[in-house]
């Protein structure tokens, strides 16, 4: 007979698998070219697990302490993206992304901040950032639940894991079509 706790575990575990099997189920098809390689649903829930540990060890780190960073993961291959106050806490993002159990590779593509923001460039800044993705989410030929959208100073950065050069081309000119977008830096990469 199975205890209370082991059935509250395994309900918790189907119900991860169920949402992610749902979840896959509302996807649009690609219609901008060659399928995506395939992953499993195995492999999906773990890049899940190893994006959650990551953005914790980041987020715990007394030199990086950063909500700023974008963490994508497709089959264990961390892409940190974002912006950083110096090269110091880049490197050390890096350091700890590297200790993760599940890490295979790291894609680093975060930026300098630069220049210090004032409150009204950060209001606009988040404006501008919740205006690219309802364009990207908007748009037929773009993955949008793929691509994580940063904006500092109106430079938008677009970050994560798309099936083919199209939907990068697609994604650049719809962020580019928002009005207060200055500049796009993309940061995504073709997935493996």
């Amino acid at each position: 007979m199975r205890s209370n706790r082991q059935l509250f575990c395994m309900n918790a575990a189907l119900a991860t698998v169920l949402s992610v099997v749902v979840a896959g189920c509302n996807k649009t098809p690609d219609v901008t070219g060659a399928p995506p390689p395939s992953t499993t649903i195995g492999t999906e829930i773990d890049d899940s697990v190893v994006t959650a540990k990551v953005k914790s060890a980041l987020l715990a780190d007394e030199i990086v302490r950063s909500l700023e960073f974008k963490v994508e993961t497709r089959k264990g291959e961390v892409q940190l993206s974002g912006f950083a106050a110096n090269q110091v806490q880049i490197d050390r993002a890096i350091e700890v992304t590297r200790g993760v159990p599940g890490v295979k590779t790291i894609d680093n593509k975060m930026s300098l901040k630069g220049a210090a923001t004032t409150v009204g460039n950060e209001i606009d800044d988040g404006i501008i950032t919740t205006q690219v993705k309802a364009a990207l989410l908007a748009d037929a030929y773009v993955k949008s639940a793929d691509i994580a959208v940063t904006t500092r100073k109106g430079e938008v950065q677009l970050s994560g894991f798309v099936n083919n050069q199209d939907q990068i081309d697609r994604a650049i000119e719809v962020a580019r079509g928002v009005k207060g977008v200055r500049m796009v830096d993309n940061q995504t990469s073709i997935k493996k």
